[in-house]
């Protein structure tokens, strides 16, 4: 799909991806998650959305595929981090596409929910990554995620950010292997251009 055709569809469902936007912000206003003690989380599902925007193209395998890939993008940190189950993230994408869709859409959002675990490392561990990695578009929402956050930590500077920024560096080769899948399925493309992106931030700080 060209960045052009990805625009159309996006433009096609502004209205829907406006919704799914401003329900996925209501959602972590309600439990009152911030983003750096600064901002609405909001702040963040903005940024992972903007990467959809700018690279979805690369990844979309056809247009029934573009707001399942925004949902995901809105609400992969709804069932860890605004206390919804499985199932509320499926009735709530119901509200805005069919039903394989919402199946795809929860699908995205349930393989980017952490594990249950007492340190970073075994709440993502290989059963984490093994489920981003079995679940199309997962790898690439994961991605933008990262790509988030680690533009964030690189750019604004405390205490808490100058430690992510150390996870992140540290992370990044395990990181990036771990969410590689090497298959012709287009629906696990890893955007090289994400990639440089963050290698480049990383390793101009390192």
């Amino acid at each position: 799909m060209t960045q052009s055709d990805f625009q159309n569809c996006a433009n096609k469902y502004t209205k829907k991806i406006e919704q799914i936007k401003l329900s996925a912000h209501q959602l972590h206003e309600h439990v009152n998650q911030t983003y750096d003690k600064i901002h609405p989380y909001g702040f963040h599902l903005d940024m992972v959305a903007d990467s959809i925007h700018k690279y979805g193209n690369e990844v979309c395998a056809e247009e029934k595929d573009v707001l399942p890939l925004f949902f995901g993008a809105y609400y992969h940190d709804s069932i860890e981090d605004a206390r919804l189950t499985y199932n509320d993230v499926k009735a709530v994408a119901l509200q805005y596409m069919d039903e394989q869709q919402a199946y795809m859409a929860a699908e995205i959002v349930y393989s980017l929910t952490n594990d249950k675990g007492r340190t970073r490392a075994e709440r993502a561990g290989e059963k984490y990554y093994q489920g981003i990695r079995e679940t199309p578009y997962a790898p690439f929402v994961k991605l933008a995620d990262r790509l988030a956050n680690i533009t964030y930590s690189f750019t604004h500077h405390n205490e808490s950010n100058s430690h992510m920024k150390n996870v992140y560096q540290k992370e990044l080769p395990h990181f990036l292997e771990a969410i590689t899948v090497e298959t012709d399925d287009i629906r696990f493309t890893l955007p090289q251009a994400m990639i440089k992106a963050i290698v480049q931030m990383v390793e101009a700080d390192a």
